[in-house]
């Protein structure tokens, strides 16, 4: 898998160097400072996806004694490194617009930069979109960042043709400014996106879309006598999820029986998922008289109270760290 994604980073860091030349080329025939706005973002695609390679190298790396969990990290970290030089860009974007609206630049050779930039956009287009596609493929938060930054970059040429356009059409010289302003508050809001999804992974933020495919998957597949499970918690490290939970089973249970079910559940999500994607760490509980009520054991012989209900697993009642009891 390492060598796809890097393949993939590899492609990606190839064909960003050459569009972002050819942008330059397009500014240097033209002057036009919107160009040269989408000819700088350029610049972070290639730093961005040079970062991503030695990210998805470094995640990769089996664990050692000073990183027992993996170095998957790291990929939190690139995506953060790209969305603050993206972010970084669109404040200087914003600058050199504001110097053009006072002392507007004459654009030149507007035909030849209007093609150049049509080719590259249509270009980081292909290439985002695939990047993107691959990256949920295999779920790699890196090259899904190294795509939404490069699709993010076609848009912005769009918005250059736009511009480009229009200047050839009326000749009007605010509208290069106008739409580099534009250019850049999109850039920056790309930015920011990227640096929130870096600080939620880094911050062990929980995956809703993980969480519940996990518990409906438990509340799918749980055995009668999985009689509570609480304290759910899921981290991702890289392309890998650590998860631990506390699960009650009966009291009177040999050790062995205990390692029996908890091997059960282990193996019941490593099927689900790519498997060796999921390491378990679960507390185990014994039952109590109060658990009685939502034990679904027909034939337990030391019940102490009459069952009650089915406790239906849901987010509400898994996550929390507490035992469920239902009110007398």
């Amino acid at each position: 898998m390492q060598k796809e994604e890097l393949k993939f980073i590899r492609i990606s860091f190839l064909v960003s160097t050459v569009l972002c030349i050819v942008k330059f080329i397009a500014w240097y025939f033209t002057h036009s400072l919107v160009i040269l706005s989408d000819a700088l973002e350029s610049i972070i695609n290639v730093a961005g996806s040079a970062f991503a390679w030695y990210s998805i190298y470094l995640s990769a790396k089996p664990r050692d004694e000073e990183h027992p969990y993996g170095h998957g990290k790291i990929e939190f970290f690139s995506i953060g490194f790209e969305g603050a030089l993206i972010f970084i860009a669109g404040l200087g974007i914003l600058y050199e617009s504001i110097k053009h609206f006072i002392n507007p630049v004459q654009v030149h050779e507007v035909g030849i930069g209007l093609w150049l930039v049509l080719g590259t956009g249509l270009s980081n287009f292909v290439l985002g979109y695939y990047l993107l596609r691959k990256g949920k493929q295999k779920d790699s938060l890196t090259l899904q960042g190294n795509g939404r930054h490069i699709m993010s970059d076609s848009y912005t040429s769009l918005g250059v043709l736009i511009a480009l356009i229009l200047i050839l059409l009326t000749g009007i010289k605010w509208i290069d400014p106008v739409a580099s302003t534009i250019a850049g508050g999109i850039i920056i809001f790309t930015g920011y996106r990227l640096i929130k999804k870096s600080v939620s992974g880094l911050m062990d933020e929980a995956d809703p879309e993980m969480v519940n495919e996990i518990i409906n998957l438990l509340q799918d597949k749980r055995k009668d006598n999985w009689i509570d499970l609480h304290n759910l918690r899921v981290q991702r490290y890289g392309n890998y999820y650590h998860v631990d939970c506390h699960l009650t089973l009966p009291f009177y249970y040999t050790l062995e029986r205990v390692h029996y079910e908890l091997t059960e559940l282990d193996r019941l999500l490593n099927e689900h998922f790519e498997k060796g994607s999921m390491e378990f760490f679960i507390h185990t509980d014994p039952c109590i008289p109060e658990s009685c009520a939502h034990c679904m054991i027909n034939d337990c012989t030391v019940r102490k109270h009459p069952f009650k209900k089915r406790l239906e697993w849901n987010k509400d009642n898994l996550l929390p760290n507490r035992r469920h009891v239902f009110p007398e």
